[in-house]
């Protein structure tokens, strides 16, 4: 089998780089209303659902009968919407 080359090596000392600009990140978007209010429709929706249970359809809109529960739902899934903005 032939022999490899060898590469030459230079003797050259180690120098560091060179120091960049360093970005700041901030824990803070901006968005401080995204939390809140995801977690608002979170307990609103499962409010309206509980409460739609508890008083056997009485409550909260007697007229909408089982709608009551797509209501809340509704609240739950804009819940989870509006967390895709959470940074």
């Amino acid at each position: 089998m032939p022999k490899s080359r060898i590469r030459k090596k230079k003797d050259d000392t180690f120098t560091p780089p060179e120091k960049g600009q360093t970005t700041k990140i901030s824990m803070t978007s901006g968005r401080r209303w995204v939390a809140p209010l995801m977690l608002a429709m979170f307990v609103i929706g499962l409010a309206w659902i509980v409460l739609y249970y508890v008083t056997q359809a009485d409550l909260p809109v007697e007229s909408l009968g089982d709608w009551n529960i797509v209501v809340g739902f509704g609240f739950i899934a804009v819940g989870f919407v509006v967390s895709t903005q959470w940074k």
